[in-house]
């Protein structure tokens, strides 16, 4: 590591954007977002730990998961903030969220069926689609695409 990323203080932004191959203005925005702290040297500038390496990354990560900054900013409250998280630590984190992909990914499939029986289908005709929704009758389960989201046009 060049002896000038290291300072009295931590590391310097420009280390932890080459690091993490974030923009030292996406890392402001992350900061100005509450995702990191960094202290501030007697010169004013920003001086981070180790540990925001990690954090970054797993921003990165969860962003492109489709988590969004508020859902990624509640999950790093569970960090402890005297010392840098362990593997425990993620393992919360980490089931937490395994649970919202689960949830994704069986939507995900769903839709795929969907889809699938849509464009092969081969009905041409409204009157018979299953994603028909004639006089918007799905509108009385709620907001949203309702047959997409596990309504049956069947029961409406």
């Amino acid at each position: 590591m060049p002896s000038s990323a290291l300072r009295q203080r931590g590391l310097t932004i420009g280390y932890i954007a080459d690091r993490t191959g974030l923009a030292p203005s996406a890392i402001r925005y992350y900061e100005d977002e509450g995702l990191v702290t960094p202290d501030r040297n007697e010169s004013g500038h920003r001086r981070y730990d180790r540990s925001d390496i990690r954090r970054l990354s797993f921003v990165m990560i969860s962003q492109g998961l489709g988590f969004t900054i508020s859902e990624i900013r509640e999950a790093l409250t569970d960090l402890p903030e005297n010392r840098t998280p362990n593997k425990g630590d993620w393992a919360r984190i980490s089931r937490r969220f395994g649970k919202v992909l689960d949830d994704r990914i069986e939507q995900m499939q769903a839709l795929r069926a969907r889809l699938d029986g849509c464009i092969g289908c081969g009905c041409l005709s409204l009157k018979t689609c299953s994603l028909y929704n004639p006089k918007d009758k799905a509108r009385t389960r709620g907001q949203g695409p309702r047959y997409v989201m596990g309504d049956r046009s069947d029961e409406i």
